[in-house]
C-alpha cells in the first residue's frame, strides 16, 4: 500500500497512546508501521535528501501537530504522551483528525499563524495534506535541481569537444581520480587508442589506472560500443573503465556491463550533469538554507554539573 500522509496517521497515532502510557517515537513508529502494514521497503523510502525515512517523518510530523494542538505532551528526551485534551478528544470517537479539525483549539491557530507568515498564504491545502513541511522543502529543492540538470546539460551539448574535456578533467579530479589537474589533462583528449580516450589515476598516488572514453553524442550508447570498450580495455589488460556521454545508454548496454568481469562504470548526461552541480563544476551556489533541531543534550541538568 502507498505509504499514508501524516494527517492520516494523526488519529491512529492518538489512538495508539489513549492507553496514557509513555511512549518513545521508535516504539510509535514500529506500531504505526505494523497497523498499516507497510513493507520493509516502503519503510526504507528515503525523503529526497536521502537523510530520513518518509514514514518516519510523516508520523514525526503528525505527532508535532497535535502537540501543537495539546493533544500531545514531551515527557522526556524521545518520550511523550496524551494529554487529557487528547483522551477527551479520543472519547468522542472522531472520524478523522486532520489540519481542519485541529484548527479548533487556540493553541495551534497561532501555530498556523506563525507558520503562515513565514511560508506564505499561497501554499495549497492539497500539497500540506500529502506532504509534510520537509517534504515541500525538499520536493521544491529537487524540482530546482532538475531543471538545472536539464539546463546545464543542454549548455554541455552545445560547447565545443576541447572544453567538453576539459569539463571531464575537471571533474574527475574534484571526485578525487587523475591525480592533480595537470597529470589529468596530459592523460585525457588523446586521439582514441583503439577506443580509449584516456588513462587517469585511481587515487593521486596512482596505485591503479582507470581507461577512459568520453563522448559528446547525441544518440544512445548501445552494447556495441561498450564490447568495443570492454575489448579495449583487455587489450590493455586493464580491469577498470569510465564511458562518459552527454547522450543515455540501452538497456542492453547496461546489461552487458553487469555480466562481465571487467568493471565499467556508464555515465550518461544526466548524471554527468548532477556530478558536475554536486561537486560545484560549471555551476555557483546563490542561497543556502539549513534545518536545525533542538539540542535536547544542552538543555539537560547534568550539563550544569
Amino acid at each position: 500500500m502507498a505509504i499514508p500522509d501524516y494527517q492520516s496517521l494523526m488519529l491512529p497515532l492518538l489512538r495508539f497512546l489513549g492507553d496514557k502510557k509513555e511512549r518513545s517515537m521508535r516504539e510509535t513508529i514500529d506500531a504505526l508501521a505494523k497497523e498499516y502494514g507497510l513493507s520493509a521497503e516502503e519503510l526504507r523510502e528515503l525523503l529526497p535528501s536521502g537523510k530520513q525515512p518518509i514514514f518516519d517523518n510523516r508520523v514525526g510530523w503528525a505527532r508535532t501537530y497535535m502537540k501543537k494542538a495539546g493533544l500531545l505532551e514531551s515527557t522526556r528526551r524521545g518520550f511523550f504522551r496524551i494529554t487529557d485534551r487528547g483522551s477527551k478528544i479520543l472519547s468522542q470517537n472522531p472520524k478523522e483528525i486532520n489540519v481542519k479539525y485541529l484548527k479548533q483549539f487556540p493553541e495551534f491557530i497561532e501555530f498556523q499563524i506563525i507558520k503562515h507568515e513565514r511560508i506564505g498564504e499561497n501554499r495549497a491545502d492539497e500539497d500540506e495534506k500529502e506532504k509534510t513541511p520537509e517534504e515541500l522543502l525538499e520536493t521544491a529543492y529537487q524540482q530546482i535541481n532538475d531543471q538545472l540538470v536539464s539546463d546545464l546539460l543542454k549548455q554541455i551539448k552545445a560547447i565545443p569537444p576541447p572544453l567538453f574535456e576539459k569539463i571531464v578533467v575537471e571533474l574527475l579530479v574534484a571526485m578525487g581520480y587523475g591525480g592533480t589537474l595537470r597529470d589529468a589533462g596530459q592523460a585525457i583528449g588523446k586521439s582514441g587508442d583503439e577506443g580509449i580516450d584516456g588513462v587517469i589515476k585511481e587515487d593521486r598516488l596512482g596505485l591503479d589506472a582507470i581507461y577512459l572514453q568520453a563522448k559528446k553524442w547525441e544518440n544512445t550508447v548501445g552494447r556495441p560500443e561498450i564490447q568495443k570498450f570492454a575489448g579495449a580495455l583487455q587489450g590493455q589488460r586493464a580491469r577498470k573503465g569510465i564511458f562518459i556521454t552527454t547522450s543515455n545508454f540501452s538497456k542492453e548496454a547496461y546489461d552487458y556491463t553487469s555480466r562481465i568481469d571487467t568493471k565499467i562504470v556508464l555515465i550518461d548526461g544526466e548524471q554527468l550533469a548532477r556530478y558536475m552541480i554536486d561537486h560545484n563544476i560549471g555551476v555557483s551556489p546563490i542561497s543556502k538554507y539549513e534545518i536545525k533541531k533542538i539540542d535536547s543534550d544542552f538543555f539537560s541538568e547534568e550539563v550544569l554539573s
